[in-house]
């Protein structure tokens, strides 16, 4: 089985889910493109034997849509106007977060028919970029793709042997930090020895204003994540609150045919890391499903990179 990457480049979304989880918002949540891989798998005809397995995501361009009446306020989502009724009555104003993006996705893919698909390289290409342009993303619409196409493990494309890392440029990927979740904490704990892990996710979140020492002095202003990059708190999937319901018995659920299980976000660090300091190593940064697994009595529903393949869970809340 050979394994292809499929770089979606310069993939413009109009109006994406800009709110993540019930505490952030701004990016997209790392699900709502690994659900596009998924739902694009589904889709994939029978002479096209791929099995996608992870997707990398690089964000070129991230416009929230916010107003702010001035400069110190804070930023509401712009409301949108929503159509009229059957009833000739006006719908309900319901708040929305969007935003429109820029992105280049990259997944990888695994196929027992290798000739099948060098033999077919453009049609191939062609085929991916009509199939995903038809589809949503992050609940937003898929507005164009600037081109597909098919790399080698060694990060070469097939039909003209460009570097998959040049063709991200210029982006920010977005990868795991889960592992320097604790050493935020034991920071924290220095000055406060009560501070925990939701303390250090809201800390790089944060700007901490110190007093000068005395009156000639200045103010000095000090943030966790000097020296540690671009962290940013992200959602990474879900735990269960209450037991499975078998399918049929929950009312107004979206599909009867399947169980269902009530569920709450979990947590940890992501990081936007610039693609040539990741060069040799990017074939870690890949997002996907894992299967469900149980943590201190709780089940999880998580998204990971290969850099958490050991299955640890101690970094998430």
């Amino acid at each position: 089985m050979e394994t292809f990457y499929i770089l979606f480049k310069n993939i413009r979304i109009q109006g994406a889910n800009a709110v993540s989880s019930p505490i952030t918002y701004g990016f997209p949540s790392v699900g709502g493109f690994v659900g596009a891989m998924h739902a694009l798998q589904r889709r994939l005809p029978e002479n096209m034997p791929l099995q996608f397995n992870g997707v990398l995501i690089a964000c070129r361009k991230c416009l929230p849509r916010t107003f702010r009446e001035h400069a110190f306020a804070d930023a509401s989502f712009i409301q949108t106007r929503n159509p009229v009724g059957k009833d000739g009555k006006t719908a309900a104003i319901i708040e929305e977060g969007k935003v429109d993006l820029s992105v280049s996705l990259v997944i990888e893919a695994h196929s027992d028919k290798e000739n099948a698909i060098r033999n077919n390289i453009h049609h191939t290409q062609q085929q991916l970029q009509h199939l995903l342009i038809q589809q949503r993303i992050a609940g937003g619409s898929v507005m164009n793709i600037g081109t597909v196409q098919l790399f080698d493990t060694s990060g070469k494309s097939l039909d003209n042997k460009q570097d998959l890392i040049s063709q991200l440029l210029p982006s920010y990927i977005l990868t795991d930090a889960s592992d320097e979740l604790p050493e935020i904490v034991a920071e924290l704990q220095a000055d406060n020895p009560r501070a925990g892990a939701l303390d250090a996710l809201f800390s790089t979140a944060q700007l901490f204003h110190i007093p000068p020492e005395n009156e000639t002095g200045k103010w000095q202003t000090k943030s966790i994540k000097t020296g540690r990059g671009w962290l940013v708190p992200i959602p990474v999937g879900y735990q269960a609150i209450a037991d499975e319901i078998p399918a049929g018995k929950l009312q107004n659920c979206r599909n009867p045919e399947y169980s269902a299980r009530f569920v709450e976000s979990i947590y940890s660090l992501g990081k936007w890391v610039f693609p040539l300091s990741c060069q040799d190593n990017w074939q870690q940064h890949f997002w996907s499903f894992r299967q469900p697994e149980n943590h201190n009595g709780n089940t999880l529903y998580r998204y990971a990179t290969g850099k958490n393949d050991d299955n640890s869970t101690t970094d998430y809340f």
